[in-house]
């Protein structure tokens, strides 16, 4: 026998689709059925809706269409309290319930009311989704807990708040508890609520957590590759959210009719629910993986137990410091009210330094603080600051140093209070006075390293050795070397080439959400995420040969100028599980690389210029070709593959192999004041390498034009080379 009051979902149910019934109705008479409705940020409309109903709303008469087929799924309300021995009729008024929010939530506008204010952050744009989708895929972001409701005091909220970033769960809050939210208490607290810090506020109202499961559908979307349709569409999306998307409720205070039918419609997605009252609980398995409704948890207790009813998995490691650690603490600012002590930034020298050893000369964890703690100097005095690491490995190669050193920045952000900024010799890195007070200290910077170097590079890092210099004398004298290691490495990047190794490196971390989208990384052509690059590769590897990059012999060569390998081909075709049996290195043209949907900017044909636009994922506006950001990464994401359209990496634009076989670097007409601000002087010095000094001042961005006529006029006036190099397709 279910233990769910279905008659409780059912009733909710209907109050949530006639309050959306009455609000379009009036909306409707206010602003005609043509007005338009959404979303900002999002090319996929209403994405709940759109994933359940399969009809993209884009104005109010699309949305009358949308409520009267999810009106048709509710079963009629029972007058007595029903015990039913299946969920069918409580799921089904929970899809009804779904698609009610999302209407209510996308008119609240047109009724005067923000989605976005105070605190409040209002739906997620697809560019955030994007950004965060690398989080995702490696690990860093295991699962995401919607948090319904509020706790019974602030500092209860802050608590379960801590215990869910400690475990770097993305944390969604919406809803109210009598009036209190979860996020009005964490704001008291001072807590700092954003995308940053996994603390991400939709709004006060119950049908603002339906944003949480658009983010749900939308990664379906955007990297599963599944298309909106019917029924069977619809199941394939909830399937993949059952099956990857790794979310549960946390219901936090008394459930009314209203979150009893929410809770009804987060279980269709495979989400459980795990609650701090005595509701009825159903705890054999069917839609959800484990149990679906747990009841009577403490609070204390309700991340761990949610971790295991939904089967997260949880990548974490014991550091010995006196505050919480985590990537959920990588975004947060320690402010100047509350600063205890700071190094760099424009104040002071200060920079890191990593180097390997032969394994004889490391004193294994011995970590030294060589000039003054925090306790020795004023509050908010600034330091000069050395961080040098030594380590040592029987696998470890010169090549990896600059790989360990580029996660210093990672490593030194995670303790809560900590701030750190930049790389190599531009760090900035703040101590706050909470963490101070907790007892951090400098040496805790070298606790840190030691154990994040020995947990997270196991396979070549044996040894850690880490002396924190904060005297302006030692920090002088160490800064040539490294300043000289820095230009050598760069000097070695440099000359690293594609047809200099026989080896390209595979990145399958993505697979986990886009199954058959796989990415081949070489020396002058990083992953489309921009995180991994050829030497992140072979590390990798060295590191888990079992693990998502995997080295890929080159072979025969089939076509020089495209840039494809026998080899590579042979991999694609079986890493795809045979969806694509060829893909080209140096062409968006022919057989493009597939992308997942965490790519940092989409490259596309702009028909009629002869050249191509680049668009970042967090611009907003339209661009030349018709679309926004959102609606192209439509078009590639999801493991597609897609002739004119690719998903690329920032620093792939000044790479020599940029489209090569495409007619490269002196095709781009058109690009976002972003990515020209990111790439700069580079972009500059690949114009002058081509021998086109002045193609940098004649690439357009939309401060020029955001319409393809105008931009056409613009290349004729400039005399942009793309022109006269004749159309791509």
């Amino acid at each position: 026998m279910s233990k769910i009051i279905a008659s409780a979902a059912i009733r909710g149910a209907h109050a949530c689709m006639e309050r959306a019934e009455t609000m379009l109705a009036e909306a409707i008479e206010r602003h005609g059925r043509d007005a338009a409705i959404g979303f900002p940020g999002t090319a996929y409309a209403l994405p709940v809706i759109l994933s359940l109903v399969g009809k993209r709303v884009e104005k109010l008469g699309d949305l009358e269409e949308a409520l009267e087929e999810a009106r048709g799924w509710l079963p009629a309300v029972p007058t007595e309290h029903l015990w039913l021995p299946y969920l069918g009729a409580a799921l089904d008024a929970g899809s009804a319930t779904l698609v009610a929010h999302e209407a209510v939530e996308a008119m609240k506008p047109l009724a005067g009311i923000p989605l976005a204010f105070d605190f409040w952050l209002g739906p997620t744009p697809d560019g955030i989704l994007r950004e965060q989708g690398i989080k995702l895929v490696d690990g860093r972001m295991p699962g995401f807990a919607a948090c319904v409701g509020a706790l019974p005091n602030d500092e209860a909220a802050e608590q379960l708040a801590r215990d869910l970033q400690e475990r770097n769960i993305l944390v969604f809050m919406g809803s109210n508890s009598g009036g209190e939210t979860m996020a009005a208490q964490l704001n008291r607290r001072g807590v700092e609520m954003n995308w940053e810090t996994f603390l991400v506020p939709y709004g006060p109202d119950t049908s603002s957590i339906v944003h949480a499961l658009g983010f749900a559908c939308r990664a379906a979307l955007t990297f599963g590759g599944l298309k909106p349709g019917g029924l069977k569409e619809s199941r394939e999306i909830l399937l993949y959210n059952k099956r990857r998307v790794f979310a549960f409720v946390l219901a936090l205070g008394e459930l009314d009719d209203e979150k009893y039918a929410t809770a009804a419609g987060t279980i269709n997605f495979g989400f459980p629910v795990i609650a701090d009252t005595d509701i009825p609980e159903i705890l054999p398995s069917g839609i959800c993986t484990y149990e679906h409704v747990v009841a009577n948890v403490a609070h204390r207790d309700m991340p761990a137990r949610a971790v295991e009813v939904r089967g997260v998995k949880m990548r974490t490691v014991e550091i010995p410091i006196p505050v919480r650690h985590g990537p959920a603490f990588e975004g947060e600012r320690v402010r100047k009210e509350d600063l205890a002590i700071e190094f760099g930034g424009k104040y002071t020298r200060a920079f890191e330094y990593l180097i390997s050893r032969p394994m004889d000369q490391l004193q294994d964890g011995l970590i030294r603080v060589a000039g003054p703690e925090i306790g020795d100097v004023p509050e908010a005095a600034r330091l000069p600051l050395a961080i040098f690491v030594e380590v040592a490995g029987r696998k470890i190669q010169p090549e990896f140093e600059s790989i360990l050193e580029r996660h210093i920045h990672s490593f030194l952000s995670e303790p809560m209070g900590v701030m750190h900024l930049g790389q190599r010799d531009t760090i900035w890195l703040r101590i706050s006075k909470k963490a101070r007070d907790a007892g951090f200290r400098i040496e805790h910077l070298g606790t840190v390293l030691l154990h994040k170097l020995k947990n997270d590079f196991p396979a070549i890092v044996d040894k850690v050795q880490v002396t924190l210099f904060t005297n302006a004398e030692d920090v002088d004298r160490l800064y040539p070397a490294a300043a000289a290691a820095y230009r050598q490495r760069d000097q070695r990047m440099g000359a690293l080439t594609d047809e200099a190794v026989d080896t390209f490196y595979s990145c399958a971390l993505c697979q986990s959400y886009a199954p058959n989208h796989v990415c081949i990384i070489t020396p002058q052509r990083l992953g489309l995420c921009g995180a991994y690059n050829w030497l992140d590769g072979k590390a990798a590897y060295e590191i888990n040969p079992h693990g998502g990059n995997l080295p890929v012999k080159k072979g025969e060569v089939l076509d020089p100028v495209l840039g494809q390998w026998k080899g590579i081909n042979d991999f694609i075709n079986n890493a795809s599980n045979g969806a694509f049996p060829r893909f080209s290195t140096y062409s968006m043209l022919t057989d493009p690389m597939t992308s997942c949907g965490c790519f940092e900017c989409v490259a596309c044909v702009l028909p009629g210029t002869g050249g191509i636009m680049i668009v970042d994922r967090e611009y907003q506006g339209q661009t030349p070709v018709g679309m926004s950001f959102s609606s192209l990464a439509e078009m590639v994401g999801g493991g597609q593959q897609t002739p004119g359209f690719i998903g690329i990496g920032t620093l792939y634009v000044v790479s020599k192999k940029f489209m090569t076989a495409d007619g490269g670097l002196a095709r781009l007409v058109w690009t976002t004041t972003r990515v020209k601000q990111r790439l700069g002087d580079m972009l500059r010095r690949r114009c002058e390498e081509i021998g086109r000094p002045e193609l940098y001042d004649k690439i357009a961005d939309e401060t020029i034009c955001t319409e393809l006529e105008p931009l056409v006029a613009h290349l004729a006036a400039v005399e942009h080379p793309a022109l006269a190099m004749g159309e791509m397709i």
